[in-house]
């Protein structure tokens, strides 16, 4: 007997076979990299790093710098000159300054509309704050005639440079020796009448000596103040600048730690990049090594570059353009308009979502030296968060996030770990594709690790220095261009 045919299928449930097979078809894989899963050391720092003693006998004893009119320095984590705390201590005090500090850079893009008062080069050592629980990276100049070493906080998101001085009212402890003024053959104080005094957002005048006073709050709570003068400034190899404008700091309180003071590295008419651009120009570039990255960043260094030296050999394509906040100057904004995941653009990262709105002041992306997390504004992190989780799903999800991160991953017991990639795209076609260290970190001692973005409501969204690890970042204030150069340091 014959076999009845089978039935025939609905014209819809064809097409709808024939989609779903087309979908499969055409979809791409994830891309992924792979990711050395070490989990924070459960020991204790003893020690600080090279550049975090006090023995300044040969820091500034390197060769001149080979490129004509550039100055370089090394750079060091923050974390290094930390004693008797684990690498989960420092990593959750970092998280904790990190939030403030975020806290006050939003302030200050969303109080942007209020009224404001109006080639060649030197390189720097760069250096870890981890140690001390702070995202911040620090650089050791000399300060003063002789020179004062000291180590200065880099800050792309401030003007003022500032220090402690003696004699101090109120000091907080720091690394090294405190400047003495008093003892310094090039100091000089300026007088209350002076046009770099009327520079001053918050200045004042001590008629008693005719003398210009400056004050910096920060909105941690943290103010220092103090004279406002002139000094010589020394670099590695040598090289002196003279007459640079910074706050001799008398009364300093808050949330600084061991740092002498400040390099306000902004684009403001008082930033140090500002001050020396009739000499050097107005481009500057660093590059920072990752304190928690599973590689071994101790065969590694970082510097800052001031002048020609700070372009380098960076290509066109790597630039994005500088974006301008007339209601905000000191700040660097660029233009990111998506996100990639596993080689795919995230759709609900909105160009709309992270757009400056220069009438208002607010909203916008900026690159800040001193935030360690990226934070981007509450919609695009959603949708980013979102796009990794599914990416991801073959990750064992660990519950209950850690401090500001809501999306962390057990990778206990495993040693190499395939991640999907994730990359930044800006205006102008540059690119940012990240390594796997800058965006998942180890946050223990037992291998949880966490996605290392967060979301914001305030307004102004940040590039944090754990995605820039690794990246010459190249501010060209000149041609008023950023670049993320790959493999920098």
């Amino acid at each position: 007997m014959p076999m009845a045919p089978p039935p025939l299928l609905p014209l819809s449930a064809l097409l709808l076979l024939l989609l779903t097979a087309a979908s499969h078809a055409s979809a791409k894989p994830v891309q992924t990299q792979s990711l050395l899963a070490t989990p924070l050391s459960p020991d204790r720092v003893s020690a600080p790093s090279e550049l975090a003693r006090d023995d300044d006998t040969n820091v500034f004893a390197a060769a001149e710098d080979a490129v004509a009119g550039t100055v370089r320095f090394r750079v060091v984590h923050r974390d290094d000159f930390s004693k008797n705390a684990t690498a989960a201590e420092l990593l959750a005090h970092r998280l904790e300054r990190d939030e403030k500090r975020a806290a006050r850079l939003s302030a200050a893009a969303g109080a942007a509309n209020a009224t404001r008062r109006g080639g060649g080069g030197v390189v720097a050592p760069v250096v870890s704050g981890l140690a001390q629980g702070s995202g911040e990276y620090f650089t050791k100049i000399g300060v003063g005639t002789p020179a004062t070493p000291a180590l200065m906080v880099l800050d792309t998101g401030s003007d003022v440079v500032w220090l402690q001085c003696a004699p101090c009212r109120r000091c907080y402890e720091q690394s090294g020796q405190v400047f003495d003024p008093r003892r310094s053959r090039s100091y000089g104080a300026v007088g209350c009448a002076a046009p770099l005094c009327r520079r001053l957002d918050s200045g004042g005048c001590d008629l008693r000596r005719s003398a210009c006073l400056y004050q910096v709050a920060y909105g941690d709570g943290s103010v220092t103040a103090g004279d406002f003068a002139t000094e010589t400034l020394t670099f590695a190899g040598g090289a002196r600048v003279a007459r640079v404008a910074l706050g001799c700091g008398h009364d300093n309180e808050g949330l600084f730690v061991a740092a002498a003071g400040l390099l306000g590295l902004g684009r403001g008419s008082l930033s140090f990049p500002t001050q020396i651009s009739r000499r050097y120009g107005r481009s500057f570039s660093y590059c920072l090594v990752d304190r928690t990255s599973s590689a071994n960043s101790a065969s590694r260094s970082s510097t800052v570059t001031f002048g020609s030296g700070a372009l380098g050999s960076t290509v066109a394509s790597s630039f994005t353009p500088m974006v301008k906040n007339p209601r905000m100057e000191t700040f660097y904004y660029v233009q990111l308009i998506g996100i990639s995941v596993g080689g795919a653009r995230v759709p609900g990262v909105a160009n709309s979502d992270l757009r400056l709105d220069p009438s208002s002041g607010r909203g916008g992306v900026i690159v800040d030296s001193g935030t360690s997390v990226t934070r981007l504004a509450r919609a695009a992190y959603s949708a980013l968060r979102d796009a990794f989780r599914g990416a991801a799903a073959g990750l064992r999800l660990s519950p209950g996030g850690f401090s500001l991160f809501d999306t962390c991953y057990d990778l206990s017991g495993r040693k190499v770990v395939k991640v999907p990639t994730v990359s930044m795209h800006f205006a102008g076609g540059a690119e940012a594709a990240l390594p796997p260290e800058n965006y998942l970190i180890p946050v223990d001692s037992k291998g949880t690790f966490c996605f290392a973005f967060a979301g914001t409501d305030g307004g102004v969204s940040i590039i944090g220095n754990i995605q820039q690890q690794g990246f010459r970042v190249v501010f060209d204030g000149d041609g008023q261009r950023v670049a993320f150069v790959p493999r920098g340091c």
